[in-house]
């Protein structure tokens, strides 16, 4: 940073990330990272979706980790939540898995019926 300028253009980027995180009409997705997740290859899932939007530019998409919500057989899980809209979880997501539930869900809303689990 040399110049007021410089000052000014990271204060509105600073600005922008705090609406998206504050925004409940932005779509979410929430990817599990607990120690069982993590064995199932969720760090590569959690790539595979960050790498998704950034090749599709989505800049609107909020991208979160939690822990282990107690559905280990299902890991890596994802949550897809949009606006208006039921939130959807999403089982044994492979990184391939996850580019297409980026594609499909999140671009285009179409759920994809084969892969959601029941999260109660």
């Amino acid at each position: 940073m040399k110049t007021v300028d410089d000052l000014e253009r990271i204060r509105k980027q600073a600005k922008a990330m705090t609406r998206l995180r504050e925004s409940a009409e932005t779509t979410k997705i929430v990817v599990a990272m607990g120690t069982c997740g993590i064995a199932a290859g969720a760090r590569e899932t959690l790539s595979a979706i960050m790498d998704e939007l950034a090749r599709r530019n989505l800049q609107d998409v909020i991208v979160t980790q939690t822990g282990c919500i107690g559905l280990c057989e299902q890991e890596p899980i994802i949550a897809v939540m949009i606006p208006g809209r039921e939130k959807v979880s999403y089982g044994r997501v492979s990184p391939e898995k996850a580019r297409q539930i980026v594609a499909s869900h999140v671009v285009n809303g179409q759920v994809v019926g084969e892969w959601v689990i029941p999260t109660g």
